[in-house]
């Protein structure tokens, strides 16, 4: 069963992007509601957003199951990377708008629970910390950049509009700071247009948090973009190219700046 892509690159950076999945299981999918069907909180397009890294070096990994599997973002234990705020679990039992995800009495428990870790989570976190050995082993550090986009308005997550751009470090310990400057740098030189906060509202969910480790070669940043500078937010979740490519010519220069940033 293939449950994510990975494209092998020569530069320090790694692109994951664990939300983008669309496929969801038959015995799954049986269990849900239309509302659930329609896969509203994917982060639509954005392996396509980023096309262009693989010309760059870049390693990108993409899942191919939906987050309403379970969601690649989540620690294992699923304990709550924002506490006192309201999140989505491991397990996803409702949509970002608060709609259940199954139908009656048919939400997961502890065993599927267990299965779905064995079947999906593992794997594509085994890929993942194994890449970045392999990256930190041949450039003497690895840069792990999560890849997300989320709607611009969700009341439950944040109150009023999300910035364009959300730049995660974990509140600057998942990576160097040098590092965080060069990508807010070439944020803030090629982005007028586009609006932006660092360690906001999302500071970078379990990869950033976990693979983040400075000390031993390892660095991560999440980008969170809003998806109305992309795309339709709205179904059928349209991709927009003219958005898109104003978008990317700031992505570009973020990324170049992640890859031919060096330690020290």
């Amino acid at each position: 069963m293939k449950i994510f892509r990975l494209s092998e690159g020569t530069s320090p950076v790694l692109i994951s992007i664990p939300h983008v999945g669309t496929r969801l299981p038959g015995e799954i999918v049986e269990r849900m509601t239309p509302e659930a069907r329609m896969l509203a909180d994917t982060d639509w397009h954005v392996d396509r957003l980023y096309d262009f890294a693989a010309d760059m070096g870049c390693a990108v990994l993409a899942a191919d199951y939906s987050r309403y599997v379970i969601d690649l973002n989540r620690p294992p234990d699923d304990a709550n990377l924002y506490p006192g705020q309201d999140t989505t679990g491991l397990l996803p039992i409702d949509t970002f708008a608060g709609d259940p995800l199954y139908v009656d009495d048919a939400i997961p428990d502890h065993a599927e629970t267990i299965q779905r870790l064995d079947a999906f989570w593992h794997p594509y976190h085994d890929t993942l910390a194994e890449a970045l050995s392999r990256i930190r082993e041949r450039h003497g550090h690895a840069v792990l950049w999560e890849a997300h986009s989320i709607r611009g308005d969700v009341p439950r997550f944040f109150e009023g509009r999300l910035p364009d751009l959300n730049i995660g470090t974990a509140n600057g310990s998942a990576c160097a700071p040098s590092l965080a400057q060069a990508v807010e740098d070439a944020a803030a030189r090629h982005g007028a247009a586009f609006s932006r906060v660092t360690d906001g509202r999302f500071k970078g969910g379990y990869s950033t948090r976990h693979y983040g480790r400075p000390d031993a070669g390892w660095h991560a940043i999440q980008l969170e973009i809003a998806q109305r500078a992309y795309m339709d937010e709205d179904p059928p979740f349209t991709y927009r190219p003219e958005r898109a490519e104003l978008l990317r010519a700031v992505l570009t220069p973020m990324l170049r700046a992640a890859i031919d940033w060096r330690p020290g």
